[in-house]
């Protein structure tokens, strides 16, 4: 969006803007999608299985199977006697005691002890334990150690797009996460997990930006299809093209690890990311499921900070052309919903809404006052869509709209691009810092997004 006289104009030609007018427990499987935005899959189950059991002298063997290494064991890499966890002790939610955890815990998440606290590793093994060994604490609760993308891989809706600067999305992964350029030399350096299933090797950044100033130039896809997001290219707002965020800001602390989000602050300058030869994202009507961990203390006034799926031409194509989360208290095209906000809606393209009524005050959709955010925004087939919330550190999603799509949304038209940071038209006045992402083919059931928040909640963000 632009300044009033400028949002005055643009609202006068048909609303050109950009952004549109501008984790587990075995859940029970969702409703059809066609009938709420609750999933389009009946079969699927909330998340990972129960975790194998860790034996008092078993070996690590293959990770997933007792240690994070072929030679770690028990949760040591000096002994075979199983330490940590216990003789027999329950092993993690993952498949086969989590992915990189079982008995004695997980080389790669830094220290467990507590149930449940690392999420990132995929695996809630007999415990926790140190980054080096360590031994076992208390087993893991909820089912909640497998990692985002493989919960939905469990359910038969598969990430198509995985980006964080945070963390690995799936137990296995253990590549980059991004990209950092220095600016003095234009030298460019990957940034990846500790190790696989883990957190970002902050170390990394800190050396190779050590006495510079460096740029996110590129924030990796780490599911099978690749759609890596690099900075945007010229849209109808900005003509040359959006800049990089500052690596520097957007810190947070995560389980012990320090990390950066992606820091957006325009206008001032014009960050923003858009990939637009993807591969695997929904179009037309296709059913799609996307969700983020945000910063709950910075959001857009107007339009926009978005996340998701929108045009491939950086120009506004129309309504129903994009489905991407929006976040902000922008009420140019909705009434808003209940109190000031900032909200979560859903940013359709020409309308930025919080339900499906502009004229009217979205009352079912709470004012955001937590200091970490998780947005979920679901896109069934059909008259129908899907806004939860909830707080990254704490607790249970709130439904914040489970209804129809405003008049004129349905069927949708999407295109299949992936934006962050700006809107469809790559509208500047974005605000916000994003943690972690990802977007599905295909609606999960509401039982998957329960998994979702309690692996957000379980990864540690914050602590």
């Amino acid at each position: 969006m632009k300044s009033t006289i400028a949002f005055s104009a643009v609202i006068a030609l048909s609303a050109s803007i950009g952004c549109a007018p501008a984790r587990e427990n075995n859940g029970a499987g969702g409703s059809s999608g066609s009938s709420g935005s609750g999933g389009s899959s009946e079969q699927a189950s909330g998340g990972a299985r129960a975790g194998g059991s860790g034996g008092s002298s078993s070996s690590g063997g293959a990770i997933g199977q007792g240690g994070t290494s072929a030679t770690s064991s028990g949760g040591t890499t000096t002994t075979t006697t199983g330490a940590g966890g216990g003789a027999g002790s329950a092993g993690g939610a993952g498949p086969a005691g989590g992915a990189s955890g079982g008995a004695g815990g997980t080389a790669s998440i830094g220290s467990g002890g507590t149930a449940g606290s690392q999420p990132a590793s995929g695996g809630s093994g007999a415990g926790g334990g140190t980054t080096v060994a360590g031994t076992g604490g208390s087993a893991g609760a909820s089912g909640t150690g497998t990692a985002p993308c493989d919960i939905y891989q469990a359910a038969n809706t598969p990430c198509v797009a995985a980006h964080s600067t945070v963390r690995a999305l799936y137990s296995a992964y253990s590549g980059a996460l991004y990209q950092l350029r220095r600016k003095s030399d234009s030298k460019t350096m990957d940034v990846p997990v500790s190790s696989a299933g883990g957190y970002v090797d902050i170390s990394v950044q800190d050396t190779f930006c050590s006495g510079a100033s460096c740029t996110i130039s590129l924030i990796y896809d780490q599911s099978p299809k690749k759609n890596n997001l690099p900075k945007a290219g010229p849209s109808l707002w900005m003509a040359n093209g959006s800049d990089e965020a500052d690596a520097s800001k957007g810190q947070i602390k995560v389980n012990g690890h320090t990390a950066h989000g992606i820091y957006v602050d325009n206008p001032g300058s014009n960050v923003g990311y858009r990939n637009i030869t993807t591969t695997g994202l929904a179009k037309g009507d296709d059913p799609e499921s996307m969700y983020a961990v945000l910063d709950g203390t910075m959001y857009s006034g107007t339009c926009c900070f978005d996340y998701g799926n929108a045009e491939t031409s950086g120009k506004d194509d129309g309504s129903a052309t994009m489905e991407a989360i929006y976040w902000g208290n922008s009420t140019q095209f909705q009434k808003g919903g209940a109190g000031k906000g900032p909200w979560i809606g859903a940013d359709l393209e020409n309308g930025m809404f919080e339900c499906d009524t502009p004229s009217a005050v979205c009352t079912t959709n709470a004012s955001i006052t937590w200091a970490l955010v998780t947005a979920f925004l679901k896109g069934p087939s059909g008259n129908t869509m899907g806004i939860k919330a909830g707080n990254a550190q704490s607790g249970t999603l709130q439904t914040m709209w489970d209804g129809k799509r405003p008049p004129g949304y349905t069927p949708m038209k999407k295109i299949g691009a992936i934006i962050l940071g700006t809107g469809g038209d790559g509208s500047n006045y974005g605000k916000g810092i994003f943690f972690e992402g990802c977007i599905t083919s295909g609606n999960p059931p509401d039982s998957v997004d329960d998994a979702i928040q309690a692996n957000v909640v379980a990864a540690g963000y914050g602590k």
